[in-house]
């Protein structure tokens, strides 16, 4: 049963998604919970969003209410799929008590969930009781299990996100949330810090071939700066640079399945970014090919004649490991 009471998300919007190869008309919900209890990773800013102090019931309560408002402004018919987000596992039952998770598979009965969660916190029993608390048979897959695994390299996640988790974790869990009814979602981080534009690039491209048997869906995050973050401050003393968007339709060309790709910040300096001439088309087609999987759009992007790809060439050829980026 839901509160009566009501508290605004973090953030929720409505939108268009490719999902199992049909474009869905998505909701989006950021909502405010517990914190994310691993709160070390070096890009991230969601760690100040979070209820301070706030555990069991009460904790519990507050979430409640937020989706109690997600039910009350948005109508259950103009939307199919639902792409739930907190300041980190959906799964961290000190981060989303159970109470409150029953809250949402009730509210989202019928429809198509993708929640994110650290790959600590899937467990069989728990998927599939909320794998079956938002299934009516309507969907062959009703639920996908998002991971946050950025790149299939150990030392890069280690060393360079400080991610705290291994590759074999993620495959573990990858086969615990199959086993459960669920399908699975890699979210790759494309330039951490510390990489240089040709690694950054190399080890999306690898990271790619490597997760494409494992995971029904891949989607590549371009790095960008957020407030009040060590990366930031890596920013501000000029020790790092955003992704070339000549290197995210690099990255998609060479693919050998479909990634999705939401270029957020594209084309603003802390965001992926290019010279700011060809920035725009660039960022519409990526957003493009993400929902209608048009290879040959990437590839005329990428024959786009501006004066920057020269810079981005010369970048990808003569920047070296441990040394500041050669641009901003």
């Amino acid at each position: 049963m839901l509160s009566q009471l009501t508290e605004k998300p973090l953030a929720s919007w409505r939108g268009k998604d490719r999902h199992e190869g049909r474009i869905l008309d998505t909701l989006t919900v950021i909502f405010r919970s517990g914190g994310c209890s691993w709160n070390r990773c070096r890009m991230c800013g969601y760690r100040h969003e979070r209820y301070q102090d706030l555990a069991g019931a009460e904790l519990a309560e507050r979430i409640i209410r937020q989706v109690r408002w997600v039910k009350e402004n948005f109508s259950d018919d103009d939307y199919q799929l639902v792409k739930v987000f907190t300041s980190g596992s959906f799964f961290d039952p000190l981060e989303v008590p159970p109470i409150a998770r029953d809250a949402v598979a009730e509210a989202f009965r019928g429809k198509v969930l993708i929640v994110e969660t650290r790959p600590e916190y899937v467990e069989a029993d728990g998927v599939r009781e909320f794998r079956e608390g938002i299934d009516t048979g309507m969907h062959a897959v009703p639920l996908t299990i998002a991971m946050g695994l950025e790149t299939t390299d150990d030392l890069i996640r280690e060393k360079c996100i400080d991610k705290g988790f291994t590759y074999a974790d993620f495959l573990r869990a990858t086969e615990t949330a199959h086993a459960a009814g669920a399908g699975v979602k890699a979210y790759l981080l494309m330039k951490p810090p510390f990489l240089t534009e040709r690694e950054a690039r190399d080890d999306m491209i690898r990271s790619i071939r490597d997760l494409a048997p494992s995971v029904e869906s891949i989607s590549m995050n371009l790095c960008t700066v957020q407030s009040r973050t060590e990366l930031e401050r890596l920013w501000r003393e000029h020790a790092y640079r955003p992704p070339y968007l000549w290197s995210v339709l690099d990255v998609l060309i060479q693919s050998p399945v479909h990634v999705l790709c939401d270029p957020v910040g594209g084309g603003q300096m802390r965001g992926p970014h290019n010279c700011g001439a060809c920035d725009g088309p660039i960022v519409k087609g990526i957003t493009d090919y993400s929902l209608n999987n048009d290879a040959g759009l990437l590839r005329a992007l990428a024959e786009m004649e501006c004066g920057c790809k020269e810079e981005w060439e010369f970048v990808l050829e003569q920047e070296e490991p441990y040394c500041m980026p050669l641009t901003r």
